[in-house]
């Protein structure tokens, strides 16, 4: 960080504690409410799901040939291979628009194109299968069909235009990380990498594994043993480090591992406090933005209504599921069908927090260019919804 950016953020900071109105009940509430809103995000998220992300993104890093990342997704790869996969990777991940950012750093860092990237970066958390099937049947099939089949399309449109937008810049970038090394004889059979990342992913998934509504079935089958599932599967984990890999590589995972938790942890814990200050947690309305204002602005389908649905969706954070009786209540409030859909297809994407660490992979025009695209086209798919479900 420069020393002008640090001068700017320590006046910012100074001003915002001297003004702040701490004698306002709302504020103090405003204030509390962040802070309990960071305590439910380490409690329900940093052990499950950020660091299972950080150790799959330090395997990545070490353990994944620069030359298949660059084959299936670098800039110059066959596209409707990379945007395919990158497209469709939320049904396996099942993942918050937090812990898929370890992922991308990683695949982005390893030199996957910026298209591709943001694909997958987009996909991750959108295409949540669990969240598609809760949502057509607690908000309707259409609205389920919809967020499906939407967030496909996003996902394949905005990896396009961003590899449009910044394709020559990214091939530079590209070219550069995939400067020929003689990486030497494999120490490991592709069978055996295989294996390895099904299990370091098997245990994200497992260990994520929210509480279905319905008592029945599969998904909630799968809920009620998933922590025996996690212990059988730390279990192989370990088997598989100490068997198939060398000291050094486990120190090298170890570290690789830490570096990306340094980067992201703290943009990630200061975006939810102020997640939390505006907005409040889902649920309550105790952020210095008044719940009825939110319900009042996403009546209709107007533009208005679904721009402020989707920039609201871009910028609170939504833990997985959590969206859902969410838009419950607003639907019910008086909230439309179009910018619903318009948040379903923002909101699980984009938060303040990830923003923050797009931006220090990224760097700020390509951030910006990113969560213009999912707003606008989140605005757009809610008019065009709206419009047939009026």
């Amino acid at each position: 960080m420069s020393e002008w950016k640090k001068l700017v953020l320590m006046v910012f900071v100074f001003v915002a504690v001297y003004a702040a109105p701490l004698d306002s009940p709302r504020m103090t509430a405003a204030l509390l409410e962040a802070f309990h809103m960071l305590q439910d995000y380490a409690r329900e998220h940093v052990l499950y799901c950020l660091i299972p992300a950080f150790f799959i993104a330090g395997a990545v890093a070490n353990f994944v040939s620069q030359g298949a990342v660059i084959q299936y997704f670098g800039s110059s790869a066959r596209r409707w291979v990379s945007y395919s996969v990158a497209s469709v990777s939320g049904i396996v991940l099942a993942v918050c628009s937090c812990t898929v950012l370890p992922l991308f750093a990683g695949i982005y860092r390893r030199g996957a194109g910026i298209g591709p990237a943001t694909a997958f970066l987009y996909a991750g958390p959108a295409i949540n299968l669990l969240a598609v099937i809760m949502t057509a049947r607690v908000l309707g099939w259409e609205l389920g069909v919809a967020r499906a089949v939407g967030a496909v399309v996003f996902a394949i449109v905005i990896g396009l235009v961003m590899a449009a937008l910044y394709g020559r810049e990214d091939a530079e970038r590209t070219a550069k990380i995939a400067a020929p090394v003689d990486e030497g004889d494999p120490p490991r059979t592709p069978l055996q990498n295989l294996a390895y990342f099904a299990v370091l992913v098997l245990i994200l998934v497992t260990a994520t594994w929210s509480r279905p509504a319905d008592p029945s079935g599969f998904f909630y089958a799968v809920f009620q043993v998933k922590w025996p599932l996690v212990v059988v599967l730390l279990a192989v984990l370990t088997y598989m480090v100490v068997r198939w890999f060398e000291s050094d590589e486990r120190v090298s995972w170890v570290d690789s591992t830490w570096d990306f938790a340094k980067q992201i942890m703290p943009l990630l814990f200061g975006g939810v406090l102020v997640a939390g200050l505006l907005m409040g947690r889902p649920g309550t309305d105790a952020g210095l933005i008044p719940a009825e204002l939110v319900e009042q602005l996403v009546g209709g389908s107007s533009l208005r209504a679904n721009l402020f649905a989707s920039v609201v969706g871009a910028f609170m954070y939504f833990a997985t599921l959590t969206e859902i009786p969410i838009l419950q209540g607003l639907l019910g409030a008086g909230m439309g069908p179009g910018p619903a859909l318009a948040l379903l297809l923002s909101g699980p994407a984009l938060s303040l927090p990830n923003m923050l660490v797009i931006q220090s992979v990224l760097g700020t025009r390509k951030t910006l260019s990113f969560i213009v695209l999912v707003v606008v086209m989140a605005t757009l798919s809610g008019l065009i919804y709206g419009a047939f479900a009026a």
